[in-house]
């Protein structure tokens, strides 16, 4: 269980409130010139252990949403065909989060896109683990890019948040990721090591975790790592567990991609050994191209 949040939580944000970047600050633009070639380490090192659960889809649907357009999109959700041997999860603003759990297919399971370090109280503005439990949402969502480099939450925060939610029952979405500039440096290994390795200094029992790799400069900008490219930060991370946590957990455990993932890129990229499905932003607001994201587990299958 996470460490008592009172201190931490002061002194992070007391760090936040000293942040030159407000939250207008952009996610860097991706210049047309775009190097992204992997990571100097190179792949030889990497050893590739595909993954043994079940393929797996996010939607994070951000700050997006009225109650008329989310009432239409759970409707469309809901009509969908979706294969069966796939987990899939939304993740509606929180203000909406009832709504869609009174609304939304049994099919569909539905996540947070943050929660609080501990237990609730006079923390204004932030909400519990304990309150998604009350209100039966079964995910979080942790460590995207966006409450990294736009809020400012630090490696060891997260870390002590997805503990925290954990112990409480709340499964998790990981996620990591590097910027341009330290793909472009060749650091892109380092950087997402280093925010694995502050989720396992807190988590002990990884049963409930997914691992979503999302480069930040492919988030929301089209600009889409290759399926190559994707497959080896993938294994690189399955090693990395294998040796730092445990085999068993670097099998076990799934590892997705995000990063402008669509219906006409996801087909290639579930091909991938170690990419186990998919962490989806903007397409998972139009339920057909979601649809399709999930579906693209045949392509899975056909590649095994």
């Amino acid at each position: 269980m996470a460490a008592a949040p009172s201190s931490l939580a002061s002194s992070h944000l007391s760090r936040v409130a000293d942040l030159r970047r407000a939250a207008a600050v952009a996610i860097p633009a991706v210049p047309q010139q775009l190097r992204i070639g992997c990571s100097r380490r190179r792949a030889q090192r990497v050893v590739a252990m595909a993954g043994s659960g079940k393929f797996f889809v996010g939607g994070n649907w951000k700050c997006n949403g009225t109650k008329d357009s989310i009432s239409k999109l759970v409707s469309e959700l809901n009509a969908a065909t979706l294969e069966t041997d796939v987990d899939v999860v939304v993740a509606p603003p929180f203000i909406y989060i009832d709504q869609v759990k009174n609304s939304l297919t049994g099919r569909i399971e539905v996540s947070a896109q943050n929660v609080w370090i501990g237990k609730g109280g006079a923390y204004t503005g932030e909400i519990s683990a304990e309150q998604l439990v009350d209100i039966g949402v079964q995910w979080v969502i942790l460590g995207h890019s966006e409450r990294r480099h736009i809020i400012g939450e630090d490696d060891e925060f997260i870390g002590k948040k997805a503990a925290y939610a954990l112990s409480q029952n709340v499964k998790l979405i990981a996620c990591i990721g590097e910027l341009l500039e330290e793909r472009e440096a060749g650091k892109t290994f380092d950087v997402c090591f280093k925010q694995m390795k502050a989720f396992a200094d807190s988590i002990s029992n990884w049963a409930d975790v997914v691992i979503a790799y999302e480069p930040v400069w492919a988030i929301g900008t089209g600009k889409v790592a290759t399926p190559e490219q994707a497959q080896e930060v993938h294994a690189a991370v399955r090693d990395w567990l294998k040796t730092n946590v445990s085999p068993e957990v670097a099998s076990s455990t799934r590892i997705i991609y995000g990063g402008s993932v669509n219906a006409a890129n996801c087909a290639e990229l579930a091909k991938k050994e170690d990419i186990d499905g998919f962490l989806v932003g903007g397409a998972s607001l139009k339920a057909p191209d979601f649809a399709t994201i999930v579906n693209s587990v045949t392509a899975k299958k056909v590649a095994a």
